[in-house]
């Protein structure tokens, strides 16, 4: 089996079994090995401990014949592959060694969520779902009762949601189904590996349905159920959330509270909560009171796990989180990336200046972090507090290239340049790392984050991009281009189901660091249009 165009022969040697319900027609075939087209799960057992895992896979594939007709290959979707000599799937596919490995997963899972209105449901799959896409984990919500509402267009009132109202009953069931239909084809067309179900899910009925719906077609499914008796965390969550929802659109405050706090009623009515002996098969996570105990059950696979350990560190006390870059160094002022070089002299101005920022904000229990690297503990200097060191906020590795300018970086390595521009995200420079092996890197420092209250982050260009780009909610393609000027501290304040951010710039000038991507990302481009988004330096 050949990842990325390497002889499918030697994955042969590896002794993998696979199955295939139709290897009699291949045998007389004269093809040396068959594509699988991207877009296709099939089955892989492992030859040493024959542990069945399901691949979805991300981009083309191969496998040998010769391995085929030793074992059996399961696919489980139907797809078309295309019959090729390896002379010519060599050409077809090149093994680059910057380009990053896909990612495999065993079967998808669907996340489901379980709890009355206004227990945060709807903030958790969110949260959750920004956290796993980027980290690397395709996921999306499918909230149902935005299909409810393109079904009924209009809301009257708390009435639709009593359980003895028959007709809006088929509503509610019919685009409950009409999601789990766009679920899986979340999962089979789009290349998805979670899907996250946000509804009340609140009767065992409707449990009982999706549970159906993901052994039929092949899905784990974990179960989220936020349990909250708190009259003021309700209160609050109704008043910050529920007000502004469509449904309330133009409607007095005082009266939305009311119906929603009678839809809730409507909810108790039929409320079975998952029961830690009948549904013990089950795998869940239950939070109490939006995190002050949790009870997990049945954790099936890495994913679930990591799933736990993030819900298990959020929280919704108030905070602010400030992201800035350490002061212009003698580097930034040559243009060369990298290094640990120290600070320029209005790099040192920034330091100062950044203190007398912190200070004026008067933030109670303010935690300073900082790199392992010069620039940022001579910034951090400034504030005249004390602070900790990270070395996973050490700027990105650029290997070979490190203390180049671009200039001299398309010079030397012209083709890495140019590989770099193509696919920025999961370009990894020789002997150095990618924008994608950086955020692997950062993961604990965004899980202490979730944990922390007010935080100052002072950090370097990637790293703040990799940062800025979890709270900000952003894709892999946009993460390396997002603008983090220098002398300039980034405020985060977490809102209801995002982030508000401001931008202060502390009025002492800076070279500029930002390179956009250039319109020609060609190997065999001209040095002028490679260099033609090349920031001015000394």
């Amino acid at each position: 089996m050949c990842m990325t165009g390497c002889s499918a022969a030697k994955y042969t040697r590896q002794k993998i079994r696979i199955k295939y319900p139709h290897v009699e027609s291949l045998k007389g075939g004269a093809p040396q090995c068959l594509i699988v087209k991207e877009g296709v799960s099939y089955t892989h057992v492992d030859g040493r401990d024959s542990r069945a895992v399901c691949l979805h896979l991300r981009r083309p594939h191969c496998i040998s014949v010769k391995t085929i007709l030793q074992g059996h290959c399961c696919f489980n979707n139907r797809a078309t592959m295309a019959q090729t000599p390896v002379r010519q799937l060599r050409k077809r596919m090149r093994c680059e060694s910057t380009a990053s490995v896909p990612q495999f997963t065993n079967s998808p899972t669907m996340i489901v969520m379980v709890g009355l209105p206004a227990r945060g449901k709807t903030y958790i799959s969110k949260k959750l779902t920004r956290y796993l896409n980027w980290i690397g984990v395709p996921t999306k919500v499918f909230n149902v009762g935005q299909y409810r509402r393109d079904a009924c267009r209009t809301y009257k009132n708390y009435e639709f949601f009593r359980p003895d109202n028959e007709e809006a009953m088929k509503i509610r069931k019919a685009c409950a189904l009409a999601a789990l239909k766009d679920v899986a084809t979340y999962f089979t067309q789009e290349q998805g590996q979670v899907a996250v179900f946000d509804a009340t899910n609140t009767t065992r009925d409707r449990r009982e349905v999706i549970l159906s719906f993901a052994k039929e077609n092949g899905y784990k499914v974990f179960f989220i159920e936020s349990i909250c008796d708190d009259p003021e965390i309700i209160a609050e969550n109704i008043k910050q959330v529920k007000l502004s929802s469509p449904d309330y659109i133009d409607c007095d405050k005082e009266e939305a509270v009311a119906d929603f706090l009678k839809r809730i009623e409507c909810y108790k009515v039929t409320y079975v909560p998952l029961d830690d002996d009948k549904d013990s098969h089950l795998s869940y996570i239950k939070i109490f009171n939006v995190g002050s105990r949790y009870l997990v059950n049945r954790v099936q696979d890495h994913i679930q796990s990591r799933i736990v350990y993030y819900l298990m560190n959020i929280h919704v006390t108030p905070r602010t989180i400030y992201l800035c870059r350490h002061g212009e160094s003698d580097l930034n002022l040559l243009g060369r990336i990298g290094g640990d070089s120290g600070l320029s002299q209005r790099g040192s101005q920034f330091a100062s200046a950044l203190g007398k920022y912190i200070k004026s904000q008067s933030i109670p229990d303010l935690k300073v972090w900082t790199s392992h690297m010069k620039r940022t503990i001579q910034t951090a200097e400034g504030l005249g507090v004390p602070y900790e060191q990270w070395k996973a906020l050490n700027e990105i590795d650029a290997g070979v290239c490190e203390e180049l300018t671009y200039e001299e970086i398309q010079a030397n390595y012209p083709e890495e340049f140019a590989l770099r521009d193509q696919d920025k995200y999961r370009y990894r420079y020789p002997k150095g790392e990618s924008y994608e092996d950086l955020v692997q890197r950062l993961e604990p420092v965004i899980m202490e984050l979730e944990r922390q209250e007010n935080v100052l982050v002072v950090c370097h260009q990637a790293v703040m991009r990799c940062l800025l780009a979890y709270f900000l909610d952003k894709s892999a393609e946009e993460l390396p281009y997002l603008k983090c000027p220098l002398h300039t501290v980034l405020k985060l304040t977490p809102v209801a189901y995002g982030c508000k951010v401001e931008s202060v710039f502390l009025n002492i000038e800076a070279v500029n660091t930002h390179r956009d991507r250039p319109a020609n990302v060609d190997i065999n481009r001209e040095p002028e249009e490679a260099l033609l988004t090349v920031p001015e330096h000394i």
